[in-house]
């Protein structure tokens, strides 16, 4: 068993990766800004307390990225944990990105992106796992337009949404496995319009307003129209939209 330090450990992915790795018995790390809320308090912003938490870790799995603020902060947090990975003498660090960001030209993707080149060129070696958009992702959406007296939705996005808790186990696989580069993409068990996912939620008893097709032009737009954010070719045999927002809470 390894010593390994997960970052982001408290978001989505996070919330089912650290039980997985107890129980797998490795000697688990999470690094948190909030004390109490990890093992080890570090900011990867500003490097402070990242070198402690690095230090002795011989699998790094990077979950943690800047969300709210479309990933503005993750490449400097991505180079101040490589930084502080290689002088600890990690053995492999784990970047969880997302399907298609070479092909979306959005913001937060591009951002994603460059973390990637900061990993593969840190002489760290490393293992890139892409994953498509989670179901948690899409009920977030929804919930946020359910508050507003009409629903704008680009209803022609295509999504390839899987459950977190699908995706955490893939990656105990991928710390046991060691380094590999890029990892295959994983994708959920169903490819879906964005309105075949809306329709689902409600037949499911959410409540959404009226429903406003949002036209989105340009690059990004055709992008998720043409599903480059999907890989039918390795969709998973895990929970389903259906499934998902049948067991959410309305």
């Amino acid at each position: 068993m390894s010593t390994v330090l997960v970052t982001g450990g408290s978001g989505t992915l996070g919330r089912e990766l650290v039980p997985l790795l107890e129980a797998a018995g490795h000697d688990l790390r999470v690094l948190s800004r909030k004390p109490g809320k990890g093992t080890h308090t570090g900011d990867l912003t500003t490097g402070i307390g990242v070198a402690e938490a690095t230090d002795g870790a011989e699998v790094i799995v990077h979950a943690a990225s800047d969300t709210r603020r479309w990933g503005r902060a993750d490449v400097d947090q991505t180079r101040n944990l490589v930084r502080a990975a290689a002088t600890g003498a990690a053995g492999h660090i784990i970047y969880v990105s997302i399907v298609g960001i070479d092909s979306i030209p959005l913001y937060y993707y591009l951002r994603k992106l460059a973390c990637e080149g900061v990993i593969g060129s840190s002489g760290v070696p490393y293992t890139i796992f892409r994953a498509t958009q989670f179901h948690e992702l899409i009920e977030l959406l929804l919930r946020a337009v359910a508050r507003l007296p009409v629903a704008p939705l680009p209803l022609d996005f295509k999504f390839q949404t899987v459950a977190a808790k699908d995706v955490a186990p893939r990656l105990v696989e991928l710390v046991a496995a060691g380094p590999i580069g890029r990892a295959p993409d994983f994708g959920g068990p169903e490819v879906f319009s964005l309105g075949e996912l809306a329709t689902a939620w409600q037949a499911a008893g959410h409540t959404l307003p009226k429903i406003m097709r949002l036209p989105v032009p340009g690059r990004v737009g055709d992008a998720f129209r043409l599903g480059l954010n999907t890989c039918p070719e390795n969709a998973n045999s895990g929970e389903t939209w259906a499934e998902f927002v049948a067991r959410r809470p309305n």
